[in-house]
């Protein structure tokens, strides 16, 4: 699931080794340090929901000597929190979330982590599994889910602006392209109804315009390539374009500003990866039925995606690591997905009828299974180099600071630049 590249650049220098993959014996056997017979609590640091909830409630009736506590913190606190633990050797959770953008970071100092093995290998996504092995075949991390890419948009804005509501005539609006997604904006910014912008924030749109390229800030060589990558120069040419056209409602993705957006309705659409689904329902829950999910102009792309570790200074790493498998196995990566959203990276669920099938009706009871799994299985990933999230961070900002007025796109565009090249060194 990730996330949105939320406030501050994170300086992350840490990478996770992780924890083997076989369901190890019920808790209560040894752990890291030391065998323990009596109740434990197992801490679980996530960023966002990761839609663990009735998954804590029966691992923990399983398992009465165990009890789960979940905290959570912003996307880009969470990560300079988790680098802080490591390097001082305490304050880790027993099992951390990490999001894609700094699962390149994160298994540079694999050590950290748990060795989680390669029994599980066959169950995952080729892609998904790799970008989270060391350099000398060490899994650091379980992955949880992928993004995948749609656009969510509600019907009840377009209706009242008098644009199309079906989802396939709203698909075919826009099926050729950003360009013909900015010109279905324009027409709906003529009669929007007060208050309401066409999409949320330029630093999510441009999440998804460059989840579709073949390359983004990194070469396979690991050469950040923004500043000479005309795939990045386009979805930045993009972005602004629709930004100039007034129609970003000016809002940081997970801010409370972007999460009091839903429920003033200040947007009609959102680049939606699958695991934005679980975002707007817990952040639009006046809007229930008014949601509906469109394919994403130009087709493909992945934004996001998470992974489950175990770091190695954990009180109890034999508990921990049979909660990280159990969490992320087929069966509970399938039950997350059609309570939250959130698609599985285990491939041979795609197939089977209630993930395939799956129909949300929070979101005008749309396809979503058929949508995201047809997604997933065309999806070509992207590489992901080390600073990945905190590069996407700063090209955030810098399209934030075009937004408030406070630099022209050329000027944001060499300040972002320079801010990169500092960041690669």
């Amino acid at each position: 699931m990730p996330r949105f590249r939320l406030v501050r650049t994170v300086t992350v220098a840490v990478t996770a080794v992780a924890a083997t993959a076989t369901v190890l014996a019920a808790c209560g056997t040894n752990s890291g340090t030391g065998g323990s017979n009596g109740p434990i609590t197992l801490t679980v640091n996530l960023f966002g929901n990761f839609g663990y909830k009735d998954l804590y409630a029966q691992y923990e009736k399983d398992h009465p000597n165990v009890k789960i506590q979940e905290r959570t913190a912003a996307y880009n606190d969470h990560h300079r929190d988790l680098a802080t633990h490591l390097a001082a050797g305490s304050g880790a959770g027993d099992i951390e979330g990490i999001d894609t953008g700094f699962i390149a970071q994160m298994r540079e100092r694999g050590n950290l982590f748990v060795d989680l093995g390669t029994d599980r290998q066959s169950e995952y996504l080729d892609w998904k599994w790799k970008a989270s092995l060391t350099k000398d075949g060490k899994q650091i991390a379980y992955g949880t889910d992928v993004g995948g890419l749609a656009i969510c948009y509600r019907r009840d804005l377009f209706e009242k602006a008098g644009m199309p509501t079906d989802r396939d005539q709203v698909s075919a609006a826009w099926r050729g392209g950003w360009d013909r997604y900015i010109e279905f904006g324009k027409q709906y910014a003529q009669k929007a109804p007060a208050g309401s912008a066409f999409f949320d924030g330029g630093g999510q749109l441009f999440n998804a315009i460059i989840g579709q390229a073949s390359v983004g800030y990194y070469s396979d060589d690991n050469s950040v390539v923004v500043a000479t990558n005309p795939e990045v120069r386009s979805a930045w040419n993009l972005t602004v374009q629709a930004i100039q056209s007034n129609l970003s409602a000016k809002l940081i993705g997970s801010s409370q500003e972007w999460n009091n957006g839903f429920a003033k309705d200040q947007f009609a659409t959102i680049a939606c990866p699958a695991w934005m689904m679980t975002k707007i329902k817990d952040q639009s829950k006046q809007a229930a039925g008014k949601w509906d999910v469109a394919a994403v102009p130009g087709g493909g792309g992945n934004w996001g995606g998470s992974y489950l570790a175990v770091p190695k200074q954990g009180k109890h790493i034999a508990e921990a690591k049979t909660l990280a498998a159990w969490l992320t196995a087929p069966e509970q990566q399938g039950k997350v997905f059609t309570s939250q959203g959130n698609l599985p990276s285990t491939p041979a669920l795609y197939d089977k009828p209630e993930i395939a099938g799956f129909k949300s009706d929070f979101f005008n009871n749309a396809p979503v299974g058929q949508l995201f799994t047809t997604a997933a299985k065309q999806l070509k990933p992207q590489y992901q180099g080390p600073r990945a999230g905190d590069i996407q961070t700063t090209i955030r900002d810098a399209l934030v600071r075009i937004e408030q007025g406070k630099q022209t796109p050329d000027e944001s565009w060499k300040q972002m630049v320079g801010d990169v090249e500092r960041l690669a060194k």
